[in-house]
């Protein structure tokens, strides 16, 4: 594979990544703005604005654009996250420029019809309903607005809530792509069959008119803590713990990463085997630890039923406990083949590799060769990990989401105290 990263006049960086055993490419635009760059009154139109992007431009219909790209065998798709917005295609080697050509056209000149606005609300509002539907899907709404608040932008659902939906305008919607998608806080990615010098002279001649003045950054954000309990008559109980995490540039980030995946992450994991094999209390149990730009969070997720929920947390938090003290080297190492695994496993996918690379310029400001990610990994040490679990797991306030009949459910006193987190109080 080749890496090769060029620079619009405007900012914007074009990377290629050349997979030459491949027939396929994956491209895409990759936006350094997210949930968090919206105002309150904004709420939920970075989302909007992805599903729109697709429902016609100056030169081609929703139906056009869709035909378009499905004629020449090719797949188009596009998400938004907390941080990034990514609009992205799948095509065969000689359709590469054709698809560039589609993403530019519906980022830079979708007309953003009012009638199509209103069908796509009504879309999203029923995406929102199925989420509120879903109790898998609201603990973690929930996990997040509680852990950051939701005075801040990254504290509050991707969706946005049926008010601010359906109070969009057309008019907000230009005023927020105006405001984020300029150059240098654009990424177009490409790998599989890709030539480099061919893409970056087809974006010289379409993204260059994208505005070159650098974009505020997002308002800093931080985890505050808390608890949020949701009583319903779901079949189980939906529960995440959590604690503040690592943002991506600290230290302490990979040994954040590692310690998730011994703690909760696959069959051979310690929440694992514990609670699931041992105790059969669920049928499963993980432990994620998410990233962001100036902050993080850590948490464990189960659903069980409510007659087990209050031992499922008790040896949880035993677990978490003994992180400190009984990690041993062969639960490191076999975390980190998997964290190395994964990453060269993603490597095989061209639009993995695309997306991977593009993020990192966006949040790191540059390609990190995956030899640099295993000597970040390799570098840690079960005293390492260890020291880290006990100050994640006692020195921040911890988050408590519980959605179901969770009448059991400890209180998050009871969880600190058991913990012993030092004292402080979590946010309002």
């Amino acid at each position: 594979m080749t890496i090769e990263i060029s620079k619009l006049a405007n900012g914007m960086t074009v990377v290629t990544d050349h997979m030459p055993h491949l027939e396929s490419a994956a491209l895409g635009v990759w936006v350094k703005a997210g949930s968090r760059n919206e105002n309150r009154d904004q709420h939920g139109i970075a989302h909007l604005l992805e599903h729109m992007a697709f429902k016609g431009t100056k030169n081609r219909s929703a139906l056009g654009i869709a035909e378009e790209i499905e004629s020449v065998g090719g797949e188009l798709n596009a998400a938004t996250s907390v941080e990034t917005t990514a609009y992205y295609a799948r095509v065969l080697s000689s359709e590469v420029n054709h698809a560039a050509d589609i993403l530019h056209d519906i980022l830079a000149n979708s007309v953003f019809d009012e009638q199509e606005l209103q069908r796509e609300k009504h879309v999203i509002l029923q995406e929102i309903g199925a989420a509120l539907d879903a109790p898998d899907d609201l603990v973690f709404d929930h996990f997040q607005s509680t852990a950051f608040g939701n005075n801040q932008p990254i504290g509050r659902p991707i969706l946005g809530t049926p008010e601010t939906v359906s109070d969009f305008t057309t008019s907000q919607i230009r005023d927020y792509l105006s405001d984020h998608y300029h150059g240098p806080n654009m990424v177009l990615s490409a790998a599989g069959s890709v030539d480099h010098a061919s893409l970056l002279k087809q974006a010289e001649n379409t993204f260059a008119h994208f505005p070159d003045s650098p974009v505020e950054e997002a308002s800093e954000a931080s985890y505050v803590g808390g608890e949020v309990r949701l009583e319903d008559d779901f079949q189980e109980a939906q529960i995440i713990l959590g604690f503040e995490g690592r943002a991506y540039h600290v230290k302490d980030f990979y040994a954040s990463q590692l310690l998730a995946t011994i703690l909760g992450g696959g069959m051979s994991s310690r929440l694992f085997q514990e609670i699931r094999e041992r105790h059969g209390l669920c049928y499963s149990i993980s432990a994620f630890h998410w990233g962001f730009s100036d902050t993080g969070v850590f948490g464990i997720h189960a659903a069980t039923g409510q007659e087990d929920l209050q031992e499922l947390v008790t040896l949880t938090l035993t677990e978490l406990q003994r992180a400190s003290e009984t990690i041993k080297q062969s639960e490191l190492d076999r975390a980190r083949a998997q964290i190395r695994a994964g990453l060269l496993m993603a490597m095989e996918s061209p639009a993995a590799r695309a997306g991977q690379i593009a993020r990192q310029i966006l949040l790191f400001g540059r390609q990190i060769p995956n030899e640099e990610l295993m000597e970040r990994l390799d570098a840690l040490s079960v005293e390492r990990v260890r020291d880290l679990a006990g100050r994640i797991f006692q020195e921040s306030v911890p988050t408590l989401a519980a959605v179901g009949p969770i009448a059991n459910a400890p209180r998050l006193e009871d969880i600190r105290e058991r913990l012993g987190t030092k004292r402080q109080e979590a946010a309002e």
